[in-house]
């Protein structure tokens, strides 16, 4: 299974579209900036028959500090998590 990074991405819109691949990347930056201006201001980004990506909170917990094998309290953070739609399906 291969990965595909954000210049595959846009090299394959690119060419599936038949822009050019720096169109397509100033409205890939534009995308992604827009979903990560959404998501901090702690609002969803739901997208029809992908996903939601929505942002959740982590709560505070006790943990080892690997090189010294103390504990240490982990504080409260946010975290971006993705919802795959129902209607997603892989492989069609």
């Amino acid at each position: 299974m291969d990965r595909t990074n954000k210049k595959n991405l846009i090299d394959l819109v690119a060419e599936k579209t038949g822009s050019t691949k720096k169109d397509v990347e100033i409205i890939a930056d534009a995308l992604f900036d827009e979903i990560k201006d959404i998501l901090r201001r702690g609002d969803e980004v739901n997208i029809c028959n992908f996903g939601v990506f929505y942002q959740c909170n982590r709560k505070k917990r006790i943990g080892t500090h690997p090189k010294e094998h103390t504990r240490i309290v982990i504080p409260e953070s946010k975290r971006v998590s993705f919802r795959v739609s129902k209607s997603f399906k892989v492989g069609e």
